[in-house]
């Protein structure tokens, strides 16, 4: 049997890489450890796992965060040497403070500022967006060693923060100038960061064509981007004491090339996505045999949107932090690029892109990269484009739009060049990846190949994959579009699969896929789902190949979803079944339509038409479930004073034969006690479709609702 790829455990709360000998291990190897505040000593309050797009967790890495209140704080561990700490956390939207640093129980004079000015991203524009990318990164140099089992805590100061990871890193001392290189502090850049740094560069940069543009340790501000940038070596001191400050690094269209960028950083102030402005690290062309290596990139709208000729580009040992857009995007015309050994994490749209727009991009690859928690896009991606590659990466925790890797005919623009030639993807491991498409409202699978707006007709070679703790299915097989294009010619071969949420395969388009050696266990609901759309599109085939086990059932019912957990336990057993689920009613009242009271808002609200009782509002929970409590709410705010509202509970298999799961009674809604009413339904109920119907309301002529929960725990 081929090898199945890494192997990923969790263990003391660190993603660790596990490798047969057979194969690498997938991801990048880095300069840090990582250690998930969940596992770690706290007096705060974990919070998680949770899969529901738009929530706090569901952003986190493994789903799980740990919320400090003022005077909290988490201890963890340190895993190996270090001397530095990167912690991704998250604050309330519209607040900033610091949050004090202990080692060994002993508080340090520094102290880590945390803000939510780069957070809270909106996308209107983006059908299924939610507001969303509520993390981000702030790192400390602690100004001392310590050493594997010694303890750091960080203590919140007032402001509430929720801390998700931390990195330990032992950085090594600031690199010297090299010899021969023209130092921008020599053309006149201001080191403290006050001055406008940004025609010394410009003149540094003219000055050493065919040499080395030194960047020594420093805060520099740049007002405005570099072009002309050829033949010439950007080096800094290192990331952590070379910081530039620009939120538009390098802007060209075209290069010479020759470029090599390394060695220090690049801090953004980018707090919202514009898609019109190029406010990336490098927007456009580096030109032919050009590199970038070794750079820290934060708070920018893209790493990297490369254009026109980047011939033999290599990208690799870099790391991308809190873009609100793509990390890295070839946008056509890429040919022979390396993108290689890098970390990407919170990005907000595709951490790692292809795009064959204009021209296809060729010959090129993703390798060996770390990627976590894209919250509005795929982790890998790859749109059209000829003979490319996609090997050894480790993708964990997509959130909504997206899987852990999306093989995809999506134009989204033309000229588009559909995939063609051979596309190989081998030896990854997809963590918890996958997620529902709220335009769609079904799954994504973590691993997606997507007919989108054309047949699939290239080889898709996916060979010796890993895929943990989907929250859906593991394989998809889709024509997003809803025009039933077939995806042809692919091939599974050595796969292992465990802990899926509902399905191995999910099949939704015609065509065909064989499948050799994928062994699963712990599957939520069924082995196949093989339901094309159109319905008359044609059937998928699915060949099996041998040495294929643990999946060998098929989910029988095309009219509704397998739901996670059908046949294991739910990936979030508290997970609210109602929340985003379509939701429909009898009347509204103006803007107050059924689906604010399952938009996880108790700030929004169902509103039926006035003096019209009874009033009926209805959810569709998606497939049967075992339904043993409601909770109803009303807008927390003390300007709702307190009423009653008679409510008949009402549930249906099939959304037009409705049963009394309870009858009629009055529910008290107080905002001194959180305008809540929780109502407890008999066992043995279970119902695909919950009805409320209102009666009568004692504060207001109609039935109102801000929020309606439904749980399978008592």
């Amino acid at each position: 049997m081929p090898s199945i790829g890494a192997v990923v455990a969790l263990a003391a709360g660190m993603l660790v890489s596990l490798a047969p000998t057979a194969h690498a291990a997938a991801g990048a190897t880095l300069p840090f450890t990582s250690v998930e505040a969940e596992s770690a000593t706290t007096t705060g309050t974990r919070i998680g796992p949770d899969y529901t797009q738009g929530t706090l967790a569901s952003e986190a890495s493994g789903r799980q965060a740990v919320r400090l209140d003022s005077g909290q704080r988490v201890e963890f561990t340190v895993p190996r040497a270090a001397n530095a700490v990167n912690l991704s956390y998250s604050v309330p939207d519209g607040r900033s403070g610091t949050l004090n640093v202990y080692v060994n129980g002993t508080r340090i004079a520094r102290t880590l500022p945390v803000t939510s000015t780069y957070s809270y991203v909106d996308t209107g524009w983006i059908a299924g967006a939610r507001t969303h990318h509520f993390f981000d990164d702030a790192r400390l140099l602690l100004g001392r060693n310590v050493q594997a089992g010694d303890k750091v805590a960080v203590e919140s100061t007032g402001t509430q923060v929720t801390v998700d990871v931390a990195d330990f890193e032992q950085v090594a001392g600031a690199a010297a100038q090299p010899a021969g290189s023209v130092s921008v502090v020599a053309k006149g850049a201001d080191p403290s960061g006050d001055g406008d740094s940004t025609q010394a560069f410009r003149d540094a940069i003219a000055a050493a064509q065919g040499g080395v543009v030194w960047i020594p340790p420093g805060d520099y501000r740049l007002t405005s981007s570099l072009s002309g940038v050829r033949k010439v070596t950007l080096q800094g001191a290192g990331s952590w004491y070379s910081v530039v400050h620009t939120s538009r690094f390098i802007d060209q269209t075209g290069s010479t090339g020759g470029v090599h960028i390394k060695d220090f950083a690049v801090f953004g102030e980018v707090t919202e996505r514009v898609d019109s402005d190029p406010d990336n690290f490098v927007n456009g062309s580096l030109g032919p045999n050009s590199s970038v290596s070794g750079m820290w990139i934060q708070h920018l709208k893209c790493g990297f949107w490369l254009t026109g000729n980047n011939d033999n580009l290599v990208v690799e040992n870099n790391r991308v932090l809190d873009t609100t857009a793509d990390g890295l995007n070839l946008n056509g015309n890429a040919k022979g690029v390396r993108v290689r050994n890098n970390f990407l994490r919170n990005q907000g749209d595709d951490s790692l892109a292809m795009w064959s727009l204009y021209a296809p991009d060729t010959d090129s690859s993703f390798e060996n990269n770390t990627i976590s928690q894209p919250n509005l896009a795929n982790g890998i991606a790859i749109y059209g484009g000829t003979d490319l590659t996609v090997r050894d990466n480790l993708v964990s925790d997509t959130n909504a739009l997206g899987s852990g890797i999306a093989i995809s005919n999506q134009k989204f623009a033309d000229p588009f060049s559909p995939l063609a030639g051979t596309i190989t993807v081998d030896g990854n491991t997809l963590v918890r990846t996958g997620a529902v498409n709220p335009n769609w409202n079904h799954p994504m699978g973590a691993l997606r190949v997507d007919s989108y707006d054309s047949a699939i007709n290239a080889t898709v070679s996916i060979t010796d994959t890993t895929i943990t703790d989907s929250p859906y299915s593991a394989f998809e097989f889709v024509s997003g579009g809803g025009q039933g294009y077939p995806v042809r010619n692919v091939t599974v071969n050595g796969a292992t699969v465990r802990g899926t949420g509902t399905v191995v395969v999910q099949a939704e388009a015609p065509g065909a896929a064989t499948f050799r050696n994928v062994t699963a266990g712990s599957v939520g609901a069924a082995g196949v789902y093989d339901c094309p759309y159109p319905a008359n599109s044609g059937p998928f085939t699915l060949t099996d190949g041998g040495g294929n086990s643990g999946w060998s059932s098929t989910w029988s019912d095309c009219s509704t979803w397998p739901r996670p957990g059908q046949g294991t336990p739910d990936p979030d057993p508290g997970r609210n079944l109602a929340k985003g689920r379509p939701a429909t009613a009898t009347g509204s009242q103006d803007v107050y339509t059924p689906g604010k009271a399952v938009d996880g808002d108790a700030g929004s609200y169902w509103e039926s038409a006035n003096n019209a009782f009874p009033q009926a509002w209805t959810v569709d929970l998606g497939a049967p479930c075992a339904v043993r409590r409601l909770v109803l709410k009303l807008p927390p705010s003390a300007a709702w004073g307190a009423r009653t509202q008679t409510i008949t509970v009402l549930g249906s298999a099939d959304g037009s034969n409705y049963s009394t799961v309870l009858g009629s009674r009055g529910y008290r809604f107080d905002p001194a006690t959180g305008n809540t009413a929780t109502v407890s339904l008999p066992a043995g109920t279970n119902l695909r479709y919950l009805r409320l119907s209102v009666s009568a309301n004692t504060g207001w002529p109609a039935a109102q609702f801000s929020e309606v929960e439904a749980y399978v725990g008592s």
